[in-house]
């Protein structure tokens, strides 16, 4: 925004010191005047002139020294207020600094103001929070962006791979190259559609209305029992009624992916799931185990990243595009909660999701 030359700060507080100075001293000097009228009668100043010949009264004598000392504490006023006003804000200038620095790109400065705490130091520290957040963000949504390009690269390289080879030898058989192109574009709308939901639950853009987590959890465990039964594992579904406030759509969503993974990464036969829903006083609890292979909690840690899995990339059956974790939290936050991921001792995974309970109504 281009704005009018005006006065810098640091002149405007060494001109605001000066004046209060100079009114002050004025002040004080006015009331010398008036003291010395009141209380020294003519019969004192004509002492003090029969005496001491020479010298003027002290009435007169007065007034040049008061316009000297009051032309002292002026000047005295503007150079030090330009002085204390210099060093009141060397902050503010480291920084104004460091904001040039981030507009221009460099989001890995930091101001580091050293010292006892005051405002400028709060808000030091709240601008270095604030880029520590952004250089963050910036870092996970370029993460992002390559891994979402390769992803949908890999569908699209593959479809073009298919038809040169079905345009290079005319005698293949067709039907097998349509149920594979099928294939792989069926995966690429899954992608496409994981990546707009994303988008719309980091956007925020749903209506909030009264729902009820515990029956949520049925509806994905009923959804995706065919799938379980199909690995030979066993869902196990317990809670109590957990009133939230949210997006029934996203809520149902997150919750099946969550179920999805805890059936998918699970041992290969007899393994389990427990989905549990329990009720606070201003919180309510979505739990989902599985049993599995033994996973570090520094891979846990990464689940949550885009396109991140817990095994080898393999394109098995029902894998996934990488994005369930990463969809679950961005969900969670969109209703203000909380997503958090424990590798289970015996092995597997224990996933929470925490948000806030609805008022009653």
């Amino acid at each position: 925004m281009d704005r009018a030359p005006g006065l810098s700060v640091r002149l405007k507080l060494a001109l605001s010191y000066a004046g209060f100075v100079t009114l002050a001293g004025a002040l004080v000097l006015a009331v010398v005047w008036v003291f010395l009228r009141r209380y020294l009668s003519d019969g004192v100043i004509f002492t003090f002139s029969r005496f001491v010949p020479d010298r003027p009264d002290p009435l007169h004598a007065f007034a040049p020294v008061a316009a000297a000392v009051f032309a002292f504490l002026l000047v005295f006023g503007v150079a030090g207020g330009w002085i204390l006003a210099s060093r009141m804000l060397t902050p503010l200038t480291r920084i104004t600094d460091a904001t040039r620095r981030a507009a221009n790109g460099s989001l890995s400065h930091r101001i580091r103001l050293r010292g006892r705490r005051d405002e400028f130091r709060e808000l030091a520290d709240a601008f270095d929070t604030m880029l520590l957040r952004l250089e963050s963000h910036v870092a996970e949504q370029q993460r992002f962006a390559a891994n979402a390009s390769h992803e949908l690269r890999t569908p699209l390289a593959i479809t073009q791979t298919l038809l040169d080879v079905a345009r290079n030898d005319l005698n293949r058989d067709t039907g097998e190259l349509v149920d594979r192109l099928h294939a792989v574009n069926t995966r690429a709308i899954d992608l496409t559609e994981a990546l707009l939901l994303l988008s719309r639950a980091d956007q925020r853009s749903y209506a909030r209305v009264h729902v009820d987590l515990s029956l949520i959890a049925e509806e994905a465990t009923e959804t995706l029992l065919p799938l379980a039964e199909k690995r030979g594992l066993t869902i196990e579904t317990s809670g109590d009624i957990t009133p939230a406030i949210g997006s029934h759509a996203l809520l149902l969503q997150m919750t099946t992916n969550l179920v999805h993974n805890a059936i998918v990464h699970n041992l290969p036969e007899q393994g389990t799931v427990w989905v549990t829903t329990t009720v606070h006083p201003e919180t309510v609890v979505l739990t989902v185990e599985n049993t599995g292979e033994r996973l570090a909690p520094p891979l846990v840690s990464t689940l949550v990243e885009p396109f991140q899995r817990g095994t080898e990339r393999i394109r098995a059956d029902h894998a996934g595009v990488g994005l369930g974790l990463a969809i679950v939290k961005s969900i969670a936050q969109a209703h203000d909660g909380t997503l958090t991921l424990t590798p289970r001792p015996a092995g597997g995974l224990r996933v929470t999701v925490q948000l806030p309970a609805a008022p009653p109504r």
